[in-house]
Order: C-alpha cells, then structure tokens, then sequence
C-alpha cells in the first residue's frame, strides 16, 4: 500500500469542485496546481492554486479530457499526486494508469476497480455473481416490459438516456442513445431496463481503505431530477424502511468489497414503490452531492481520500449522522422551456449571511464563480453552484434552504432557482413523497408564471430607480400635461411585456394600476413603497450587456424579478417573422429530422442543438411547411442564429 505523504496536489478537473478540493488541501499544508482552459484562465480555482497551467483551447477534448497534458502539467510544477475531482477523467481507468506510471499518487480506486465498473452492463453481471440484486438489462423487449429505460453502458450524467413508452419507438431511440454514447463517452454500447416512473434513486456513500475497513457512510436520496440528472439530493433518504436501509447498505459493501475497492465512491440504487431495490451502478469517484453527506457526519471525505491515497486506516466504523441536509443545485437554466440551459455574464451571485463555503454545517455554498460572478459559456455543465443547508430535523433544513435561495442575490442569464424553492415547499416534498417522476408530475405547479401584481410592482420600482439617475432639475414624469405620464417597457423573463405609467407630482407619485401605492424612498439601488398600510422595500440592480441590453434584477425577501428594459415605442423593424426558429443558445448542430418542404406540426422536433454537455431539441413552433433548413450537422451557431423557417400550408 502506498504510503508517500502528499506535498502538492493537481486537481484535473476546474469550477466548484477545484475549490473544493483546494479547500481540504489549504486546511492540510498541501500546495496545489490548476489546469485550466482559455475560457477558464482567469477563474477563481486557477487564482487559489499555487500554481496554474494553461490547457490551450475551449472545448473539454481539447483541454480537460488531455490526460497526457494534465500529467505533464503534474510533473512540471512539482505535483506528486492527481485529483480528477468528477466527470472529465474521473472514471478513466487509462488515465489512473497513465498517473500510477507517470510515479504520482492517484487519489481514487485502482484502475482495476474503475474498470470493472466502467461498463453498466458487465457491473451488473459482477454484482449479480456476487448476490447483490440487480435489474436485468431486456436483449428483446415486449409490449409487458413497457416502459423502457435506454442507457449508455460507459456512462451517466444523463447522456444516452431515453424513456420509449411505444415500441414502435424503440429502434430510433436506440439509434440516437448509440449516437449521443459514443460521443459523449467514446462507446456506443447502449442497453435497455424497466422504467419505474415512480421509483426512487437512493444511493449510499462508501469509503474504504488498503487494509479491509469499507464503511458505508450512510445514505442518500438524489430522486428528484430533470433529463435523469439530480437536481436536489440529501441526506438521510427520507422515510426508508430500517430493513430497507440495513440491506442498501450491506448491498453497497458487497459491491465494494467485490471488487477490492478503495478511496471514496457510491453505490446507486433504484427503490421500487414496493420496498425492493436493485443496483443501478458504482461511481468510483466524488460524488456532486457528497456535501449533504459531509454536513450529517461531520467528516471531509476529501480530507479522507488523501488520507487513504496515503495509506492510512480508517476507523472500525463510519460515524453515525445527526440531522438532515439539502442539497439544491442551482442551474443556469429555463424549466419552463424544457431546461433550456442559458449562457451570458453572471454579473452576482450571492448568498445572504451567515453562510459558509466549501465546509461546514447551516447554509454551505458551493461554487465555481465568485460573488462577481463570470462567463457562462455553452463548453460546460450549467451548474452555477450548489447551495446545502443543514437542520436538526428534514423540515427545518428544508425551509432554511429555500429561505436562503430566495434571498440570494443572483444577477444574470435565467436559473432554476424559482422551480427549487418551490419544489422545497411542496407539501408532498415535505411530506417525504418524493420519486424521480416528482418534477414532471408537479410541473405545472412549479413552473407556473410569478405573481402578476408582486412583478407589476417590482417593474414599477425598476421604473422609478431609474427615474432617479436623471437630471434633478426635471424629475421624471413631471409634465405640463397631467395626461402624459412617464412610460417605461420591460420584458419579464417569461416573454411577458410590462408598460409602467407614473407621474412624479407635487402630491407624490401616481402610478396607472396602483392607485394606493405611496413613494417613501427613491435612489437607484433602493425603492420603498407602501401599499395601504404594508411597506414593499426593493433592491434593484442595473447591468447592460451586448447581447441583452439594459437588465434589472430586483430583489425582496420574499423573492427576486428579472426584467429587460425595453425602447419606449416596439420598433417594427425589430419584430421577427413568427415561423422563425432562432438558436436559443451557442452550440453545435447535432442531427436534423426534416427537409424543407417536409409538413411538420407543431412541437415536432426538426433538429438538435448540443450545448452545456446536453442535446436540446428546436421544435417546430405551429403546423405547417418547412420553408427553410439553414442548420447542418456538425455546425457551431451563436444565440440568435436563424436555424429554419416554418411557414403555415397554404
């Protein structure tokens, strides 16, 4: 077993689990490295390391799937140890040898273990010899087995996954699970389970080390995801029978201890409505959501695996957990247009106090950006952060959570920060009823539209910031005609238009639609309103970009409005032809499904965009001709770029 002690460390990987990471190795006096692409150089995990080295490029093969640059980097700055973090080479057993031979220590399971859990499907077979219950992969699906589940063997993520309700769907849903796999993970070995649409992803966290002791490090429940990717996990899972839990338990040992595992890594698990459950899949890595673990044992599991990289033993046994916590991952992303991830400048993101970072128990932020914020580009994951609250009991973690997401000041490109809140207020969240069809099921109560009067308000507060940055000698709004009141136009996120008409007068202010709302304060970071007898007290802040122009974001405690100011008077000019199909993200044309000239109806896919590691579809906006098919396969486009064009059938 190897026991060097580690003196500096490369993390391979960037964002809010470089940070992490770097976090454990400055609280332990272990120098670090960064790699880092040319969109990342001037991040905040490449100004914490020690040292810094630049991966030319953009894209990840170009720069953080480079495993022979990322060892060379190692080598050149001093490093005697690798992290990969997750994703990227996490799970890479080529990789781990290329470091092993390299002479560095790798933090993780030998590549033996990587291996053998590499494939979903030959890990299945491995646990199933070894008694650990699994849910067998279908080689010829019936009509009884419906529905199907379509999975990428060499992966997860989300990538090469499709539900196929209807057989008749099969082949091409297998055609474009193939497609996506090898891209996504340079295999197209795809294969076919039972979809529970209702069943739970439970997993346990393990930790074992080179002398024997594997523990499993309680439990988790991560059921809650969109595009089969987690959006909120915590820890403990939620009203588990104490035989359910004691049997995942010792079934995760099993699968550990079947294949000589070592380090940190979790066994996913699918829990039937009936109690039963299968094995889903070993992550022999770090998991996104191992801070809702941290904060219910009060361990650093990264502090523990450098601990067993370095040879040392573990405890008999795990720590027990006390209390409950939450983990909500905060995408830049619209759930209300299918998940569509958005890129631009995050001008702030900011959590109220007190909270932490990258430790500790309360409200934890995790994250890849600053307070400043930064680039949001279509090269990587969507995830912003990951914000985690502990409390004594599931309830009280649950409300400290969404209380600290709605107080949170996030200024920039559109987020699921509204859906979470809402979801960690839903009686059946709290009431633990909790499944991985939960967000689908619940959609319409979680996506639904803001309060008209709560955003007609905050656009008027908008409206009236703004009036304070002009020349105090004409207040705004003051006119020698009482009938010609000062108009402003704002976009709300939703596409909805809002008109403010007001007149500041001798008398105050009045305002068109709010008849008892009183002027209190005005400067152009703060309005103070009151209506009948309640004070409404709003922070407003101004960013003007290329691409969208003047945004305002305006924040209460009690939620946050995000407009775009619009020109006085629409401009015809501007308007655009309404079968138009515009990218709504940067991305690259994956594979197209019509021709021009082809009748399409609408919501019928034409095409698939690639951005932010997902496929997206661009759906035909009504029924009718496709008139134009500007898109090919394999081309980049911009936001904005015309895609097709749909004409009605005459």
């Amino acid at each position: 077993m190897n026991n060097r002690v580690i003196t500096k460390l490369l993390v391979a990987n960037r964002g809010e689990i470089a940070r992490r990471i770097f976090r454990t190795c400055r609280d332990l006096g272990i120098a670090t490295t960064a790699v880092h692409s040319d969109p990342d150089a001037d991040a905040p995990h490449v100004r914490e390391a020690d040292a810094a080295v630049r991966l030319p490029g953009a894209a990840p093969a170009d720069t953080y799937l480079r495993g022979d640059l990322i060892i060379e980097a190692a080598l050149a700055t001093g490093a005697d140890a690798v992290h990969p973090g997750y994703g990227f080479l996490s799970e890479n057993a080529e990789f781990a040898r290329a470091v092993l031979a390299a002479g560095l220590t790798w933090i993780g399971p030998s590549p033996a273990a990587i291996a053998a859990m590499g494939s979903k499907t030959a890990a299945k077979r491995l646990m199933a010899r070894a008694g650990v219950p699994v849910l067998d992969a279908l080689a010829e699906p019936t009509e009884t087995d419906l529905p199907l589940l379509v999975k990428a063997a060499a992966g997860g993520g989300g990538r090469g996954m499709r539900v196929v309700r209807r057989l008749a769907d099969l082949p091409g849903e297998l055609a474009a699970a193939r497609a996506e796999a090898a891209k996504a993970f340079g295999s197209d070995e795809v294969f076919c389970e039972r979809y529970l649409p209702t069943g739970r992803h439970v997993e346990v966290q393990l930790l074992a080390d080179g002398h024997g002791t594997v523990w499993a490090v309680g439990d988790r429940d991560c059921s809650l995801q969109r595009r089969h990717q987690k959006v909120l996990e915590e820890a403990p899972a939620p009203g588990l029978d104490p035989a359910v839990r004691a049997a995942l338990h010792e079934a995760a040992v099993t699968a550990a201890k079947a294949i000589g595992y070592t380090g940190a890594g979790t066994a996913e698990f699918l829990l039937g409505p009936d109690g039963r459950c299968w094995f889903l899949e070993m992550n022999t890595r770090l998991q996104v959501e191992h801070p809702v673990t941290e904060a219910v044992t009060g361990l650093d599991l990264v502090a523990l695996q450098l601990a067993v990289a370095e040879g040392e033993k573990l405890d008999a046994a795990a720590p027990v957990t006390v209390g409950h916590a939450i983990e909500a991952r905060l995408y830049a992303e619209d759930p209300a247009q299918d998940w569509r991830p958005a890129t631009g400048t995050l001008h702030r993101l900011e959590l109220p106090l007190p909270h932490e970072e990258f430790t500790g128990r309360g409200v934890r932020l995790d994250a890849g950006l600053g307070p400043d914020g930064g680039e949001i580009t279509a090269h990587y994951d969507a995830m912003l952060a990951k914000v985690i609250a502990w409390a004594p009991t599931r309830a009280a973690a649950a409300r400290r959570l969404a209380d600290a997401l709605t107080r949170a000041r996030i200024h920039g490109p559109a987020t699921n920060r509204e859906l979470l809140v809402r979801a960690l207020r839903h009686p059946e969240f709290l009431a633990g009823r909790v499944h991985t069809g939960f967000l689908t099921e619940h959609a319409a109560a979680l996506t639904a539209p803001a309060d008209p009067t709560e955003r007609e308000r905050a656009a008027l507060a908008a409206a009236l910031a703004d009036a304070t940055t002009r020349p105090a000698a004409l207040p705004s709004g003051w006119r020698n005609l009482p009938s010609q009141p000062q108009l402003k136009r704002y976009r709300a996120a939703d596409g909805t238009e809002l008109e403010v008409r007001y007149r500041l007068t001798r008398d105050g202010l009045r305002a068109e639609g709010h008849p008892d709302t009183v002027l209190l304060e005005a400067t152009p970071d703060r309005v103070v309103l009151r209506t009948g007898t309640l004070r409404h007290s709003y922070d407003v802040a101004r960013y003007h970009d290329a691409v969208h122009g003047d945004r305002i974001h305006v924040d209460t405690p009690s939620g946050s409005t995000a407009l775009t100011a619009l020109e006085r008077f629409a401009d015809p000019a501007a308007q655009t032809d309404p079968g138009a199909l515009l990218a709504p993200m940067p991305g690259t044309v994956v594979r197209t499904a019509a021709a021009v000239g082809d009748t399409v109806t609408a919501g019928q896919p034409l095409l698939w965009l690639e951005a932010m590691k997902m496929e997206h579809r661009v759906t035909a906006p009504a029924d009718g001709v496709l008139a134009e098919l500007r898109a090919t396969p394999g081309q980049q486009v911009e936001l904005g770029t015309l895609l097709a064009v749909v004409q009605p059938a005459s």
